[in-house]
């Protein structure tokens, strides 16, 4: 076993310090950047969802189609396709890729953004429709027998599918509410977390084991964090500067194309606390983009020289954090420089004898 890494996949450069030009997708810039994270150690890359996003399952086929070892995890937000229909797509995905797919569980902490496609319901009712979902889509990966099922909001009658999973499908799951915790304890494989403060991560930690205990469950965990490493540490922070810099200059665009509401996400609301109390926590996480970008998802910083990020991911290891998610400011370029990245990590982790929730295939518990 070994700490999982994942990256990021787009369709089209764009990040808070560039903005995007060009058509929205380009297939050559896709394959380019899904070629750079496998050459850098890669385990998977994140296929992201939004109101407005390109097909997700047709840029994760992309991804698998032109890489030979990368995984993909799928974001997926329940409610919109049925779940008996959900389980087939990414059995088929599975069929031609082997072990290579994960189903990244998002169930929309935005009303705006997912009454854009037409779903009204509260959040509440989209966490109790999200463990209904799951439900389902379990029982289509692994039912050799037509099989029924009577939920809140999904009724199938002779469910069955003729091709199943070469292998259990990880699950993950994000979401900081306690909806989200109630739902994703029941079936999270891998549960995810923004990047906090050390100490914020713990509390979430052992709030989700806690809720998943009487499930019988074990999830593995993940962070998210945005890594700005350089041969120094001066370095580092001269890139910060110039990060936070151009990203302010474009806060104003940035929040028209992100358009979400992301105070309405406790995730979020959580990044803004800790902004609040200061720029820099434990070593070297740095909050100030957050701060700018409204906490616009994965947000915060780890800025340093090279040895000391690596050393700052695994103090999250430490806490019992096995997938660690990264992207950079300049995904492309970025993305091929973690590789030194990456091997640091592991290699240091090897040295102090810790393991990751490395899951590529197969769930933490059924």
């Amino acid at each position: 076993m070994s700490i999982e890494f994942i990256g990021i996949a787009s369709t089209a450069p764009f990040s808070e310090t560039g903005s995007a030009s060009g058509p929205v997708v380009q297939p050559a810039y896709l394959r380019e950047l899904a070629l750079a994270h496998e050459e850098s150690g890669f385990d998977r890359i994140l296929v992201a969802h939004s109101s407005a996003s390109p097909d997700g399952f047709i840029v994760a086929d992309q991804v698998l189609t032109h890489t030979t070892r990368l995984g993909v995890l799928l974001a997926h937000r329940p409610g919109f396709v049925s779940p008996t229909l959900t389980a087939r797509k990414f059995a088929t995905l599975d069929a031609f890729h082997p072990g290579r797919v994960a189903l990244h569980v998002i169930t929309g902490g935005d009303d705006a953004d997912q009454a854009r496609d037409g779903d009204l319901s509260d959040k509440p009712t989209r966490y109790r429709r999200t463990d209904d979902f799951l439900q389902v889509v379990r029982k289509t990966w692994t039912a050799t027998e037509p099989f029924d099922h009577d939920g809140e909001f999904y009724q199938v009658r002779g469910g069955r599918s003729s091709l199943l999973p070469s292998r259990p499908i990880p699950i993950y799951f994000g979401g900081a509410s306690d909806d989200a915790v109630r739902a994703g304890a029941k079936h999270a494989d891998v549960y995810a977390f923004w990047g906090e403060p050390l100490a914020g991560i713990a509390e979430r930690i052992a709030q989700v084991r806690a809720a998943a205990a009487p499930h019988g469950r074990t999830p593995n965990f993940s962070v998210s964090l945005r890594p700005i490493p350089a041969a120094t540490e001066a370095e580092a922070w001269k890139r910060a500067e110039d990060i936070l810099r151009l990203t302010k200059e474009r806060s104003g665009e940035l929040r028209k194309a992100f358009n979400l509401d992301h105070t309405a996400q406790q995730g979020s609301r959580r990044l803004l606390e800790y902004a609040a109390q200061g720029d820099v926590h434990d070593k070297r996480l740095w909050t100030a983009v957050a701060k700018v970008t409204g906490a616009a998802g994965n947000s915060t910083a780890l800025v340093g020289s090279y040895e000391q990020v690596a050393e700052s991911l695994l103090d999250y290891t430490a806490l019992g954090v096995g997938t660690l998610l990264i992207r950079g400011f300049s995904p492309l370029e970025d993305a091929r420089d973690y590789g030194t990245l990456v091997g640091l990590v592991r290699e240091q982790a090897d040295r102090q004898g810790l393991v990751g929730n490395r899951v590529l295939a197969g769930a933490a518990s059924a």
